[in-house]
């Protein structure tokens, strides 16, 4: 049989395409929930109309995203017992109690108090809806940490024995599992980076209205929030990064060696810029490094010994057997650099766009003529830049959007990927983690299915948020000015049937 098309093969094609289009909603989601409940508090204590407008808005979005994020999220489970058989026979009792809190826990917030949000602007007082949303974001951050913690235990197994008799692992401590600095680092990381994408988004969208002179004092509090954020998301992403690698280089130095093509181990160990090799050689046959700075990234120290490729392969040998012991070393080094690539894109666009826009080089100025507000063609505040230049950085802005996204994407690819041939690192391997009664056409036509059915829901979810983007901020009612100050809204017209928001 064609290696290419066996089981585990297409198995993990299929768990991968899934996957990384499940987690293109996931960060946007965390972030939308978050930046929205901060409008939404922005209009509670100052009343001014832009708050509440940007707050349906971005809200309106973030419905679209969550429900888009909630159906795609629940092929991954029927996939553990589809595919992946074994791994849930040998680790479920440890994998499953992580999923269990998030589900009993985290969407229990997400679900109620989001359709409480969504059904309660005409029956809720102004503060208690906002709660709502406050804790629509909270079960979005809990949900996160409990996959998160589910996952890293995959990457460093804690907490746990191996009973002999069951072959099968069993849990032993569930607080290790939840707070071993895999799951801390690696969740820190993965929030700052959703907050990237959330900031971007918003910078991306409001740059395509305010490029149309439109909707103006709205998308200026929108830009500058979602710069604000990119520039503090992408710090902390940073920083977090080089937390999480330093516990990679510790937990598993195979990833963290093949993401910088480092074959042999040195002292000082060199940052990789550019490389090319041969992987069967075991060898770069071109490298264009910076000495010193890995082993700085991987112990603090610019002289301090990094293990390669070929040594940790060996040692891996000794200790658990004959094998090949090494991942897909191209997709682990051009993974980690798309990664750190486009999330620093998106960080110096960001810096640019705040500097621009304090300096009022780019926002129009909206001016107020009776009732209405229009845009002023005299847009800036000193020195003009170029209509060249200004056209080209809301261009730029606008498809800056989707740098954060592919910058997590290939982060995800690259934490996955580097790990192989381990689906639980040490302790067992992917080729014995499939399902040993599933056939290559089962899975091959499931695969076509999945990925036939989320190209669908992809256009879907395009259309709509390209249609609703265009909309812009929704006109305002004097119910949306004036919401009941009693839940359920008595003290206005009892007998009126409930307005759905959205």
């Amino acid at each position: 049989m064609d290696l290419a098309l066996a089981p585990e093969t297409l198995a993990r094609w299929q768990f991968g395409i899934t996957t990384v289009y499940h987690f293109l909603f996931v960060p946007l989601t965390i972030s939308l929930a978050a930046l929205t409940a901060g409008l939404q508090t922005a209009w509670v204590r100052t009343s001014k109309e832009k708050y509440l407008k940007a707050t349906k808005f971005w809200g309106k979005l973030f419905l679209i995203n969550i429900a888009m994020g909630v159906v795609t999220g629940i092929v991954q489970e029927f996939q553990f017992g589809m595919n992946w058989s074994d791994y849930s026979r040998f680790v479920g009792d440890i994998f499953g109690a992580p999923l269990a809190f998030e589900a009993l826990i985290a969407f229990f917030f997400e679900s109620t108090f989001i359709g409480l949000w969504i059904f309660g602007w005409d029956k809720l007082p102004k503060r208690v809806h906002l709660a709502c949303i406050w804790m629509v974001s909270i079960g979005t951050v809990l949900s996160a940490y409990f996959i998160l913690a589910a996952n890293s235990w995959m990457q460093h197994p804690v907490g746990y024995r191996i009973n002999e008799e069951r072959g099968r692992a069993e849990l032993t401590d569930f607080w290790q599992v939840l707070s071993q600095d895999t799951a801390v680092t690696q969740f820190f990381h993965t929030i700052t980076a959703a907050f990237l994408v959330g900031g971007a988004f918003m910078v991306g969208i409001a740059a395509y209205h305010l490029a149309r002179k439109k909707h103006i004092p709205v998308m200026r509090t929108s830009l500058r929030l979602g710069l604000v954020t990119v520039i503090f998301a992408g710090m902390l992403t940073a920083v977090s990064g080089d937390f999480l690698g330093k516990v990679m280089f510790k937990q598993q130095p195979m990833k963290m060696a093949a993401a910088e093509a480092l074959w042999d181990g040195e002292a000082p160990a060199p940052f990789s810029l550019f490389a090319y090799g041969d992987v069967d050689k075991g060898h770069n046959k071109v490298a264009i490094e910076i000495p010193g700075v890995l082993s700085f990234l991987a112990n603090g120290d610019f002289h301090s010994y990094v293990p390669g490729i070929n040594d940790i392969n060996k040692s891996e040998q000794e200790k658990f057997g004959p094998g090949d012991y090494r991942p897909n070393i191209p997709v682990a080094y051009w993974g980690f650099r798309w990664m750190i690539g486009f999330g620093m894109a998106s960080f110096a666009i960001g810096l640019l766009g705040l500097w621009l826009t304090r300096k009022k080089f780019l926002l129009p100025q909206a001016l107020r003529t009776g009732e209405d507000e229009v845009p002023n063609l005299v847009l800036f505040r000193k020195k003009a830049l170029s209509p060249r230049f200004s056209r080209w950085y809301w261009i730029v802005a606008l498809w800056t959007m989707t740098f954060p996204l592919i910058a997590t994407s290939w982060g995800w690819i690259f934490t996955e990927m580097g790990r192989q041939p381990w689906v639980v690192y040490g302790v067992l391997r992917t080729s014995d983690a499939v399902s040993p009664g599933v056939s290559q056409g089962e899975v091959l036509t499931s695969m076509i299915i999945f990925t036939l059915l989320y190209a669908v829901l992809a256009v879907i979810e395009v259309k709509l948020m390209v249609k609703y983007v265009k909309l812009g901020p929704p006109e305002l009612t004097e119910a949306d000015l004036n919401p009941p100050t009693k839940i359920g809204g008595d003290d206005r017209d009892p007998d009126r049937p409930m307005a759905f928001s959205y």
